[in-house]
């Protein structure tokens, strides 16, 4: 369904009754990338995913997107929905980005954090030039180039030969994310503040979550953010990438379920 947040209409999908899950997909995803999650999570918890600005079904409005910009209209899908406890925000990539402008302007909101294939640091000098290329790519050319350049690196590499069904999930997903909406994410990611400072201010129990074979995102960053963060875990999955939830959901699922218990 969609619901009014700001200058737009987001589209949400909000499943099942319990303690509150926010699940905030990755670039250039949509809230599809969680539907393991929603069909097996929602049997103990209301699971709420959204489709940001430009990605899914939600449509693109005039750019670019800052990380706090989308994490306000999280903020508002929960109060627009009538969530009256704090939920979990699990972030997956970019969407972590977002979780902790989440937590930094809506502490009261986040009853835990899940952080899955993200980092705290800004975008080095090498990784924004890359922002700007692929803007310059997108506005030039659309959509395609990003997704060809980005594909061969989201999975673990032993996923694309042994299950190339879910490699064509992953395609139709990432080509439902219009040219403005890519354009938008990518100019707010180069320009988002470095959450480093903030690791040891976050007082909620944090999961970190890390596919062993992810080709975006070092391991390093992982353990970085697991020794920042006072309260925190970090849980390795093995034969995952960047999109550790999809290649092993049975895995991802069960380390959610215990830590939200545990809370």
């Amino acid at each position: 369904m969609k619901i009014r947040v700001g200058n737009t209409h987001l589209n949400i999908e909000d499943r099942g009754t319990g303690p509150p899950l926010l699940l905030i997909h990755g670039f250039p995803l949509n809230l599809e990338v969680w539907r393991p999650q929603i069909e097996v999570l929602s049997h103990s918890n209301r699971v709420i995913a959204v489709d940001l600005r430009g990605h899914g079904q939600s449509p693109a409005t005039p750019g670019p997107y800052p990380m706090d910009l989308l994490a306000d209209d999280c903020a508002a899908v929960l109060k627009s929905l009538e969530v009256q406890q704090p939920a979990v925000v699990c972030g997956l990539s970019m969407g972590g980005y977002i979780s902790f402008s989440f937590f930094r302007r809506h502490p009261k909101l986040v009853s835990g954090l899940i952080l899955a294939a993200t980092r705290a640091g800004a975008d080095s000098d090498q990784g924004r030039a890359s922002r700007d290329k692929a803007v310059a790519q997108t506005e030039q050319l659309g959509i395609r180039p990003v997704i060809d350049s980005m594909l061969p690196i989201l999975l673990a590499p032993n996923t694309y030969n042994e299950n190339p069904e879910l490699v064509q999930v992953v395609v139709d997903i990432v080509s439902q994310t219009s040219a403005n909406g890519m354009v938008s994410a990518l100019q707010g990611m180069k320009d988002r503040r470095d959450s480093t400072q903030l690791l040891g201010q976050i007082e909620a129990p944090a999961l970190i979550i890390h596919g062993l074979d992810d080709q975006i995102i070092p391991m390093r960053d992982s353990e970085a953010m697991r020794a920042g963060i006072p309260n925190s875990q970090l849980e390795i999955i093995p034969d995952a990438g960047h999109l550790l939830n999809l290649e092993q959901p049975e895995i991802f699922n069960r380390i959610v379920t215990s830590f939200i218990n545990q809370l």
